[in-house]
C-alpha cells in the first residue's frame, strides 16, 4: 500500500502482489503468532522449565498487541515499521509495559 497500491515502483518484485493477497498472508501470519505464542506457553517443555507457572496468562497482552498493530495497519493506514509503534503509539507502548510486567510477576511471584 505504501508504494503506491497497484504499483509497485523501483521494485519489480512487488508486481506480483495484490493487496488482496497481502491482507490474506497478513491475516495468516497474525494468526500463526498467536496460535505459536499460546502453544509455546503451554507446551510441557515451557511449563517444566518454569515450574509450573502459568505463562498462558500472557496471551492476552499478545492478542491486543496483534490486534492494535492491524488497527493501525488497517484503520489509521500507519502499517510501515512496527518496531515505531514499540515507543510512538501509546496503547502499544503500555501493552508492551504490562506484559513485561505480567510475565515479570509470572516468573518471579514467590509460590506459596
Amino acid at each position: 500500500m505504501l508504494v503506491g497500491a497497484r504499483q509497485a515502483p523501483g521494485r519489480p518484485v512487488l508486481e506480483g502482489y495484490s493487496l488482496e493477497l497481502v491482507d490474506q498472508l497478513v491475516a495468516i501470519v497474525a494468526s500463526s503468532t498467536v496460535l505459536a505464542y499460546s502453544v509455546y506457553t503451554i507446551a510441557p517443555e515451557t511449563v517444566s522449565k518454569f515450574g509450573g507457572r502459568p505463562l498462558y496468562l500472557t496471551i492476552p497482552f499478545v492478542l491486543y498487541g496483534i490486534f492494535r498493530y492491524l488497527y493501525l495497519m488497517y484503520a489509521e493506514e500507519k502499517g510501515g515499521n512496527p518496531s515505531e509503534h514499540l515507543y510512538r503509539d501509546r496503547p502499544t507502548l503500555v501493552n508492551v509495559i504490562l506484559w513485561g510486567a505480567a510475565l515479570l510477576a509470572i516468573l518471579y511471584w514467590p509460590v506459596g
